[in-house]
């Protein structure tokens, strides 16, 4: 069974930095594409980065050049390196796998963690 445990949330002022880590256990680590994920309140979750099995990048457009993804396959985590960091970057963030579905990236497991909540305020 799956198991994504997200950390290193937290208050932090604009214009500053937090390192988020996922540690994953219950599957092949290095078999999927990781995403973090976050959730404000009173909106959809939403993709904001994925990496591939090769160490391939994606990011939402509104993180793109201030946030960086990379994962450790050895230790089975994720992280999310979040630089000038802004109020609307506020959020729960979550990591899954990730999946393409016809078009869309999607979610891979129906289990979540219970994410890490980030605050951006001054």
């Amino acid at each position: 069974q799956v198991q994504l445990v997200e950390s290193g949330g937290g208050l932090v002022e604009p214009g500053g930095s937090l390192r988020l880590s996922c540690a994953a256990s219950g599957i092949i680590f290095s078999r999927y594409r990781m995403g973090w994920y976050r959730q404000a309140p009173g909106k959809q979750r939403e993709l904001v980065a994925s990496i591939g099995t090769g160490g391939s990048t994606n990011y939402a457009t509104s993180v793109k050049g201030r946030f960086t993804i990379s994962r450790d396959n050895a230790k089975n985590t994720v992280y999310l390196q979040m630089n000038i960091l802004r109020p609307e970057d506020t959020a729960v963030y979550y990591c899954n796998a990730i999946r393409l579905y016809g078009s869309a990236w999607s979610p891979e497991f129906d289990s979540w963690g219970q994410g890490t909540q980030v605050t951006v305020s001054s």
